[in-house]
């Protein structure tokens, strides 16, 4: 699915698309709307980057069966180094 927004929107945010995609994420995880790692997937961040802006915003992390289960999924799909 693709949101869009106007243009003139978009500029009187005074953000950009990489910034809206990040509030959409944070708004949605303090609602409890996304797991972290859905969250990180909207704002196109790693688990870590975004988990960074959490902190930086003291939101807290809520971490449940649902988010682990999704973050074994993720290391699983994740090629060793």
């Amino acid at each position: 699915m693709s949101i869009t927004i106007p243009d003139e929107i978009l500029t009187s945010t005074g953000l950009t698309e990489a910034e809206i995609r990040r509030e959409l994420a944070v708004a949605l995880f303090q609602v409890e709307r996304l797991t972290l790692a859905q969250a990180a997937k909207v704002a196109h961040q790693t688990q870590l980057e975004f988990q960074k802006i959490l902190a930086s915003r003291r939101v807290p992390i809520h971490y449940g069966a649902e988010e682990l289960s999704d973050d074994l999924q993720t290391l699983r799909r994740t090629p060793a180094h």
